[in-house]
């Protein structure tokens, strides 16, 4: 049972992370997600806080919490990994900037395809990692479906709404299955964690780095909850693939999951709260 409940939320994660750039695709043109990448401050400050900051808080918290080894390792995993696929989707549920959001999530992903293979062997004693296996990720499973909807869509811009509605439909769906399912598969190591600090700790990391981000955002709202929003979401994918590859200990890979359920548990409310706020002001 668990074997057949795995695959599914194997498929329900492809499903998803090919759907939604998909969706996004067909909603904004590359000129559209380029022109906020020409603000060299915000850049900068992306960076700054997404690739230093968030890495620095987790290395933080972990020694200010006496984290277990595994946990702490965990916690660095997603810290050194940010551009989650899912961060358009929750910064459109917070009516942020799209346009900024998507091209946040494509910087961010290719820093982590530069930034996990030279730091972590750095800061953690004899971890090898196959740099080729992240980029064939990222650039299979989300950048060229995202270029290919950028693509159809200079071709097509009459495309039909309902295309782009069930796209955005079945990546709601799949990303739902698949939350559903992470947390059963992994219901009794979470279990084992309460008592260890770690869910606390996680939970710290995901309230701050938003908080971070956010206050990199300067003043303009929309662009503000953008960033913060997509700092405080890892990319927990990535983050896993490394924990597989390189660690026997399963609570690496529990505390990633943990901290990335808890983050979307956190930031999914914040993020309809925020979109609620700006629909009524």
């Amino acid at each position: 049972m668990n074997e057949l409940l795995s695959n599914i939320s194997r498929w329900g994660v492809l499903i998803f992370i090919v759907t939604s750039m998909l969706e996004l695709g067909l909603s904004l043109t590359l000129a559209e997600v380029m022109a906020p990448l020409k603000n060299a401050r915000l850049i900068a400050l992306s960076i700054m806080a997404n690739f230093v900051l968030v890495p620095l808080l987790a290395v933080s918290i972990a020694k200010a919490m006496r984290l277990e080894g595994p946990f702490a390792t965990g916690l660095l995993l997603l810290a050194l990994a940010p551009g989650a696929p899912f961060i358009p989707k929750v910064v459109q549920i917070a009516r942020g900037d799209l346009a900024f959001a998507t091209g946040l999530m494509v910087l961010l992903m290719v820093g982590t395809a530069i930034d996990l293979p030279l730091l972590l062997p750095q800061m953690l004693v004899g971890v090898k990692i196959d740099a080729w296996q992240i980029e064939q990720s990222l650039v299979l499973l989300m950048l060229l479906p995202l270029f290919v909807g950028l693509a159809v869509h200079a071709k097509f811009r009459s495309l039909p709404a309902w295309l782009r509605s069930w796209l955005g439909f079945i990546a709601n769906v799949s990303g739902f299955v698949v939350l559903v399912l992470i947390v059963v598969l992994n219901l009794q190591s979470v279990l084992k964690l309460f008592g260890t600090g770690a869910i606390f700790a996680g939970l710290v990391f995901i309230v701050l780095s938003a908080f971070v981000g956010s206050l990199f955002g300067g003043s303009d709202r929309a662009i503000r909850h953008a960033l913060g929003l997509g700092t405080g979401l890892r990319n927990v994918g990535a983050a896993l693939l490394i924990g597989e590859k390189n660690f026997n200990d399963p609570r690496v890979n529990v505390m990633v999951i943990v901290t990335a359920v808890v983050g979307l548990l956190i930031l999914v409310p914040v993020a309809t709260a925020m979109g609620r706020r700006t629909k009524n002001g």
